[in-house]
């Protein structure tokens, strides 16, 4: 079984009959359907992905076979999103907070609220986190910025150690390397230095793990692939096939690695059923 833990629904405007083949053609049984919900004055107009993505274009796919796990991320900044939560728990089995991206920090006290009642729900948390670039911004901002940077979500990763993180996106991945280009570029392409924070946090806080989707953990691994073995065969039980862009590029990459058919099983398809078990 293939697993694809990060797809955003619709934001690619593709229907219910148009996803399950793009699934088919790419192999994928299941799918994580996720939400996004940026406000428009926080997006960056240029990338599909920030296009709202509200709860309902999860929840209006005539899923017969099962194929969907519902995401949702409502904004916790917001005093009812909790109780929206919960009521999208109890009527449609949403199973993961996601996709979270907002400008603001991730240990704020009302996005430590919302991970703890993941964590009570035993709900993974799927986080993106991005840098702003100044000169480069296509929002109201000089830049625009997801998460608060890496250190305040070690201090999510710290204050919710039962809740179940993934990251997600250029501001995770960059940190892959002990370089300083994490706010430079989006795509680093030198070789990775040691020491990358990213290494660091998954050394630490064993609810911390990677989500593959998306062109930045793609480039990521790519920059030094003996170094991605050694990572996803000691991170094999932390890490989950994502694709985010809907091609099959990451699949693609992963099974030109040569890692051991057990890694494989545990990236596509166990870490996952373990985090959210399939009826």
């Amino acid at each position: 079984m293939i697993i694809d833990i990060h797809t955003q629904g619709s934001c690619y405007g593709l229907t219910f009959e148009e996803m399950i083949a793009n699934m088919d053609k790419c192999g994928i049984d299941k799918t994580w359907l996720l939400t996004v919900e940026t406000p428009d004055n926080e997006k960056n107009v240029t990338m599909k992905t920030t296009k709202p993505l509200p709860f309902p274009s999860s929840i209006n796919f005539d899923d017969k076979d099962h194929r969907f796990i519902i995401g949702y991320a409502p904004d916790p900044r917001k005093a009812d999103s909790i109780f929206r939560m919960e009521e999208a728990i109890a009527l449609y089995g949403v199973s993961v907070y996601g996709v979270m991206k907002f400008r603001m920090c991730y240990d704020n006290a009302e996005a430590i609220s919302m991970f703890k009642f993941c964590a009570r729900r035993r709900i993974p948390v799927i986080v993106e986190m991005e840098y702003g670039i100044l000169g480069e911004s296509n929002t109201p901002f000089l830049d625009f910025w997801y998460g608060g940077g890496i250190d305040a979500f070690e201090q999510a990763l710290k204050r919710c150690p039962d809740t179940v993180f993934f990251g997600h996106s250029q501001g995770f991945w960059a940190h892959i390397s002990g370089d300083d280009l994490y706010n430079k570029a989006y795509y680093p392409k030198a070789p990775i230095v040691p020491g990358g924070k990213l290494i660091k946090l998954l050394h630490t806080y064993d609810n911390f793990y990677l989500d593959l989707s998306g062109s930045s953990a793609l480039n990521a691994l790519k920059r030094d692939v003996s170094f991605t073995k050694e990572l996803l065969d000691e991170f094999q039980d932390r890490t989950c096939f994502g694709r985010d862009t809907l091609d099959n590029s990451m699949q693609e990459f992963l099974n030109s690695l040569g890692l051991k058919k057990q890694i494989l099983d545990k990236i596509y398809d166990k870490n996952a059923t373990t985090l959210v078990p399939i009826d």
